[in-house]
């Protein structure tokens, strides 16, 4: 796999790279940033001692020598990166969240062009954790509440996270809703009894918590709580890396997590 990384000097952008490089079956033939990032010109590999001889640049010019990249950064950047892509015939593995709906939509057609997996998390176990969800959601329905809790770094700037929206969503699919019809996103003051059927979010912010999100499914007289704890950031590369291996011969269509693990 010929892979290009985009926001490479930011934190996932560097586990990416890591990441990248030991693969057997993979090769980074472009590394990208903003202009003003202080990686700017200097190896992409060179935080790790190493020599690649792939500049990290923010001219996207070199992007037709990739595959596939692999981006994780903001839906503004994320976007101009689809629109070279769509150009250059790269297809793209997208991690990025906080879309808004014509973000979602571009990305949409975009994947009638080249092919594209998009997900909010690229982890493999949470993605499990979204196959238990929504077992859980159809068994655990009637009686229930829902409450997704996330708790992530001081730095992420979106919340809920991608991924709690998504949990949101398969709870909600499986009990035959919309989330946008059932989400509470936030309380204060005298809000009232709590409606049957809601799900609420609570989003906690900081230090540097890589991602932990708890579904509780509470009942009468008992609660059950599905959990998932990130220590640091390799599942969500080492996930990516096989979005990327799952693209390999694929020339257009939209996918998640659940076609590349094959548990749809």
């Amino acid at each position: 796999m010929k892979l290009a990384i985009a926001g490479a000097s930011g934190r996932m952008g560097r586990m990416l790279i890591e990441t990248a490089l030991a693969q057997p079956d993979a090769t980074i033939t472009a590394a990208f940033d903003r202009a003003d990032s202080p990686a700017t010109g200097r190896d992409c590999a060179e935080f790790l001692g190493r020599s690649t001889g792939v500049p990290v640049v923010a001219d996207l010019k070199s992007i037709g020598a990739a595959d596939v990249l692999i981006d994780f950064t903001r839906p503004e950047a994320t976007l101009a990166h689809l629109n070279a892509c769509t150009t250059a015939g790269v297809n793209m593995v997208i991690g990025t969240t906080g879309f808004d709906e014509a973000g979602k939509q571009a990305i949409g057609a975009a994947a009638k062009k080249i092919a594209i997996v998009f997900a909010p998390n690229m982890g493999v176990g949470v993605n499990a954790m979204l196959k238990l969800l929504d077992q859980a959601a159809r068994i655990l329905d009637e009686g229930y509440d829902v409450e997704i809790i996330e708790t992530h770094h001081r730095h992420k700037v979106d919340a809920p996270s991608g991924t709690a929206l998504k949990m949101g969503e398969v709870v909600a699919e499986a009990r035959g809703e919309k989330l946008d019809n059932v989400a509470i996103y936030a309380r204060e003051g005298t809000v009232g009894e709590r409606k049957a059927g809601a799900i609420g979010f609570a989003s906690i912010r900081g230090g540097d918590v890589i991602g932990d999100h708890t579904v509780l499914f509470a009942g009468v007289g008992e609660r059950i709580e599905i959990t998932h704890k990130a220590s640091n950031r390799m599942s969500y590369a080492t996930g990516s890396m096989r979005a990327a291996r799952f693209l390999t011969g694929r020339r257009t269509g939209l996918y998640d997590m659940f076609d590349v693990l094959g548990i749809r």
